[in-house]
């Protein structure tokens, strides 16, 4: 990337975060449109401020959506806002100007991807860590860090296989939930970004195992559990109860008949899995609780219900018909608006009155409410079901229980509001615990020593494992194997037709191993070749020295690698600059595409290799010179190759680089047979390859064509549990190999 200076050994870190659908703006938060990303849109924004204030963080660059809408207001539309020292809200272009809904946004979030890049010239540097907040955010990470190399963090905050099923246990049906939510694309490209993502931040143990669980790209060693923390500037207690008087206080006292009384207090959006009809049956079915307590119930804003989308408008419709069934006017506070700011001042109200905050959702990842409810003193009662059992586990400031069960939530309840000794404890308990466990100046350390951990293990590679996805494609194989062999075609896997006939009837008799050709022929070349020698087609085919890459269903090109290494390929300026050299003849039209130009080469008259790559650097001309036999010439895009097509593939499908085994014989595949893959070369190799002879992970076989790339399967246990012979043991093998 032209101007930017990579800052990856620098003390200081450079980080990106990136919720293309969240509405977020400075420190006037808005909890965002969406039902299930308030929270979120919050989380990163905090997160973001306290990076910042980290003396290991140069710079902090919230990446969202600009958005040009009058029904949202002026704010989302500004480029770039700065929330805090060296923390940037970074706003960029991403489809239709106007406020979308995040399901609507799939099809644009390669231009957001793509609009990344240009602020990161403008700047001069590339991040360290891109770290990605939900689904949407992943795809595009995803894109970014492939580009650069670089750290990918994700937290995905609500999974999309989570949220099928508990909209299939609610009754809905695939089609329902697949119009409305996108839920296909969405946990499609949540695998992906778990293959991608080196590192997973989860906010509790059991999101870890029930919930990335369900996906075939959880690995626990990308997993790290951080809990979020609370910004204790906003949520604490104030210094002195008698002036506390906040304005959510006259509202209040509208629907109480004696605001003086203990409050149990439920806080969140109008959902049904929040469950707070649950919570309202067990205090109009408790009447002891109406002497002894006050309900508030505060369920988002709403100016009008039949305005709300139909979740929202039944949830509270619900709750006005159980009010009025349990007659609890002058019991029941159900405001109708509050703002930010109003959040912590309802905590605060509990702890003044002495009540307790209730979490009664059927399920609850993490629970943030619950850490911000403790932050100003309020005691907690919470589902049993997820993260508060880590949060009161830790806290020790109230208790879990079952969300289904009404009778025992009004006994619990009646219990909280009326041990004066244990509300004490519980009270002082979750402010302790909060200071200890959930601070976001804690959460940053922990944080920080993660990713340092990352890099340092990403700098100690030669080439970045691939922890790409297993992606669900029709009529393909290599979304269930789990090693690669990929041979290249003339001179290794073709030459000897019994070999090759054993090889592939090897082959046949597998299931776990994927099959990939890689050569300098184009695509059609290829398939006609195999076809003369009565080889199926394989999974993939890495064709034109690496320029290309078609996978077997239909031949369909692989997009993502056409577009990636475009990068600065001039074809006509390079056909120009090379058609005066001298001992070049253009090989024919069906050997040559719009990203591979190919020459026969006399060695005698033309100039070497290094010196045709200086020429063409000489015009400001960037590609990559290949020599092969001695005898071709292929001129490629700077970033294509057999061995960076390779890469591409492991990380895309999710097989590491060690569980792949690559056969060549010739120059251009130099590349792919070194770094952390399993290398055979053919003993009918050509001269160029013979400096590889005694490196690591390279086996020279002693039989030549398809009969030497059977040895090295051999020799690696390849169809088995794969050894890998330490560097002695094989340079003292490659010492007897004949070349």
């Amino acid at each position: 990337m032209a101007g930017a200076k990579v800052r990856q050994d620098d003390d200081k870190l450079y980080i990106v975060l990136i919720s293309p659908h969240g509405l977020i703006r400075g420190h006037n938060l808005e909890l965002g449109r969406d039902a299930d990303t308030g929270g979120q849109t919050k989380y990163v924004l905090e997160l973001a401020q306290a990076l910042g204030r980290h003396p290991r963080v140069a710079r902090v660059d919230l990446m969202t959506r600009l958005i040009q809408d009058s029904r949202v207001g002026p704010d989302y539309a500004v480029a770039e806002e700065s929330v805090g020292e060296n923390v940037y809200i970074v706003r960029l272009p991403c489809g239709p100007k106007r406020y979308l809904r995040k399901e609507s946004l799939w099809q644009y979030l390669s231009h957001f991807a793509d609009n990344a890049l240009p602020h990161f010239r403008k700047l001069g540097m590339l991040p360290h860590v891109v770290h990605s907040h939900y689904a949407d955010a992943g795809y595009v990470a995803t894109r970014i860090t492939r580009h650069l190399g670089v750290l990918h963090v994700h937290t995905g905050h609500s999974l999309g296989r989570v949220k099928k099923a508990r909209l299939l246990e609610k009754g809905l049906d695939e089609q329902t939930i697949e119009q409305r939510y996108s839920i296909a694309r969405r946990i499609e490209e949540e695998e992906i970004t778990l293959g991608n993502a080196g590192m997973v931040v989860t906010s509790t143990s059991q999101e870890v195992t029930e919930q990335y669980g369900m996906y075939e790209n959880h690995h626990t060693k990308q997993m790290v559990v951080i809990p979020p923390g609370v910004d204790l500037t906003r949520f604490s207690v104030p210094e002195t109860w008698s002036s506390f008087h906040p304005p959510i206080r006259n509202t209040l006292h509208r629907f109480l008949h004696d605001p003086k009384k203990p409050m149990i207090l439920a806080l969140s959006r109008a959902d049904e899995r929040k469950n707070i009809a649950t919570l309202v049956r067990a205090y109009g079915e408790h009447p002891r609780l109406r002497e002894l307590a006050n309900l508030v119930v505060v369920a988002g804003n709403r100016d009008d219900i039949e305005t709300l989308d139909k979740g929202a408008r039944e949830v509270l419709r619900s709750l006005l018909l159980m009010m009025d069934r349990y007659d609890l006017y002058g019991h029941m506070a159900l405001p109708k608006h509050h703002q930010p700011d109003d959040v912590p001042d309802y905590y605060r109200m509990v702890t003044k009155k002495r009540g307790v905050f209730v979490n009664p959702a059927l399920t609850e990842p993490f629970g943030l409410t619950l850490i911000e409810a403790a932050a100003c003193g309020a005691p907690i009662l919470a589902t049993h079901d997820g993260g508060p059992r880590d949060i009161i586990g830790n806290c020790k400031n109230g208790k879990l229980f079952d969300p289904l069960d009404a009778d025992a939530l009004g006994a619990l309840l009646e219990e909280a509001v009326t041990d004066r000794a244990q509300w004490r404890r519980w009270s002082k308990n979750g402010l302790k615990g909060v200071r200890e466990h959930y601070t976001w100046d804690g959460h940053v350390a922990t944080y920080l020593k993660a990713v340092d951990k990352r890099l340092k293990e990403m700098g100690k590679r030669t080439i970045v494992r691939a922890m790409g996805s297993r992606r669900k494609v029709d009529s393909s194989r290599l979304p269930t194997v789990d090693r690669i062999l990929l041979c290249d075609i003339d001179n290794t896997l073709l030459g000897d037709r019994t070999g090759m006939c054993t090889l592939l009837n090897h082959l046949a008799e597998t299931r776990n191993v994927g099959f990939g050709v890689a050569t300098g022929r184009t695509l059609k070349n290829t398939v006609k070749i195999l076809k003369q020698w009565g080889v199926p087609l394989p999974d993939f085919m890495i064709t034109s020295a690496g320029s290309e890459i078609h996978y077997r269903h239909k031949l369909v090109e692989d997009e993502t690698w056409a577009k990636h290494i475009d990068y600065r390929w001039e074809r006509d300026e390079l056909l120009h600059a090379l058609g005066a050299v001298p001992g070049l003849k253009p090989q024919p039209k069906d050997h040559q595409n719009s990203r591979k130009i190919s020459y026969y080469i006399d060695v005698e008259k033309a100039p070497s290799g290094e010196e045709i790559q200086s020429l063409l650097r000489s015009r400001d001309l960037h590609a990559r010179v290949i020599v092969s036999r001695q005898q071709f010439l292929d001129i490629l895009p700077i970033r294509a190759s057999k061995g960076l097509a390779l890469s591409h593939l492991a990380l895309k499908w999710g097989v590491p680089l060690d569980r792949v085994l690559v056969a060549g014989d010739a120059g251009n595949d130099i590349e792919m047979l070194q770094g952390n893959q399993l290398g055979v070369v053919v003993a009918n190799h050509s001269p160029e390859v013979a400096f590889l002879r005694g490196q690591e992970r390279i086996y020279f076989a002693e039989e030549p064509y398809a009969w030497g790339i059977l040895e090295g399967i051999n020799h690696y246990h390849f169809f088995g549990d794969i050894q890998i012979p330490d560097a002695t043991e094989t340079d003292a093998a490659e010492e007897t190999a004949p070349s």
